[in-house]
């Protein structure tokens, strides 16, 4: 058997060169819920992540950059006021997906790029997981994807207008 190196010790840490730079946060907020009623299949976020890795194998394959991070389920929950002056609520379950374009791997990519990388990530997760609506976060910026208002009903912020 062979000897396992001795763990880190506090002094071994410094910071590495190139990795100092600003905060590039980001989320990709994709409901898992498709369709516009309760009874819409309820995907798994595994279904979420193969979708992403399938998009960074690609974009590295063909020697373009991509973005990593982390996926988490989570349930967004929204109030909205209805016709008759009553309030309707709900909620659904959703794969939020964040990370930060890290100034040592990614540094050199203008924040455009960045938001283009995210867009088109965001748009396959949201075809494969059949939203309407994908919500982006980059830096101190928002934004939503629409693929349109072919179904447009009231409620929810995730998939619904």
């Amino acid at each position: 058997m062979t000897a396992r190196p001795a763990a880190p010790k506090a002094g071994d840490y410094s910071i590495v060169p190139g990795s100092l730079g600003p905060r590039r946060d980001f989320r990709i907020s994709v409901g898992l819920r498709e369709g516009w009623d309760a009874e819409g299949r309820v995907f798994d976020v595994s279904e979420a992540v193969r979708t992403a890795r399938s998009w960074m194998k690609r974009r590295v394959e063909a020697g373009q950059p991509a973005l990593s991070g982390m996926f988490t389920r989570a349930e967004v929950t929204y109030a909205w006021p209805r016709p008759d002056g009553t309030v309707g609520s709900d909620r659904e379950p959703v794969a939020l997906f964040t990370g930060e374009a890290v100034h040592a791997y990614l540094g050199h990519l203008s924040d455009e790029t960045i938001e283009a990388m995210l867009n088109e990530l965001s748009i396959e997760l949201g075809a494969a997981l059949g939203q309407e609506r994908i919500y982006v976060a980059f830096a101190e910026r928002t934004w939503i994807l629409d693929a349109g208002e072919r179904h447009a009903q009231p409620g929810g912020p995730l998939h619904r207008a």
